[in-house]
């Protein structure tokens, strides 16, 4: 009702998952190449998707363009994450995603919800890696154990920090968002990895 193309046939649905109240991805394809699916269930500055995400009660809803090129579904489904490169395994149905590590945190999502979507939705076992070419010498978060408390490194850990080099990706004021430290721990902790890498 809110999307008149997909009531008239022109955009399918190919696929719905969702965790209710939550998250929800929706996979739509147009047999119009003049109508773009995304745009049109979404609607002027939102206004389709929002009648939809208030009858859910505020579930977010990500729409996602269909395509049979699964690395480009994939890349598309762990959306608003960027991805530098996605392998596939079709025989066992897993793919490998490698994205800079201040992505990691937004691919998995809050309690591993985005990702989790993603998978179910394209049929895929997704494992995400951090980009190694920038992190040659990188040191493990838990490396710094005598000079970080444990509870604080946890803390990093939760958003996708599991380095040095992860942490010092992210600027200040989005650790503390991310993380509900208090900013002068982010600060102490930002101050204490930059140590390592002076030369």
């Amino acid at each position: 009702m809110e999307v008149p193309e997909v009531f008239d046939g022109i955009i399918t649905i190919k696929n719905v998952v969702r965790n209710p109240g939550e998250r929800a991805k929706v996979c739509v394809e147009s047999y119009d190449d003049r109508i773009d699916p995304v745009g049109a269930c979404v609607g002027m500055k939102g206004s389709r998707i929002h009648g939809i995400v208030r009858e859910l009660r505020n579930e977010n809803i990500d729409v996602v363009n269909y395509t049979e090129n699964i690395q480009l579904l994939i890349t598309r489904a762990l959306s608003p994450a960027k991805i530098t490169s996605v392998q596939i395994d079709e025989e066992n149905s897993r793919a490998k995603v490698i994205m800079n590590a201040d992505q990691v945190s937004l691919a998995i999502g809050r309690g591993g919800n985005n990702i989790g979507l993603a998978g179910r939705l394209t049929g895929y076992e997704i494992d995400v890696f951090r980009d190694e070419e920038s992190f040659e010498d990188d040191v493990a978060i838990d490396e710094f154990t005598d000079e970080i408390e444990g509870w604080i490194i946890d803390a990093l850990k939760a958003i996708g920090c599991d380095s040095a080099r992860s942490v010092l990706a992210i600027d200040a004021e989005d650790l503390v968002t991310r993380t509900d430290l208090e900013k002068e721990t982010v600060e102490e902790v930002l101050r204490i990895l930059k140590d390592e890498f002076e030369d």
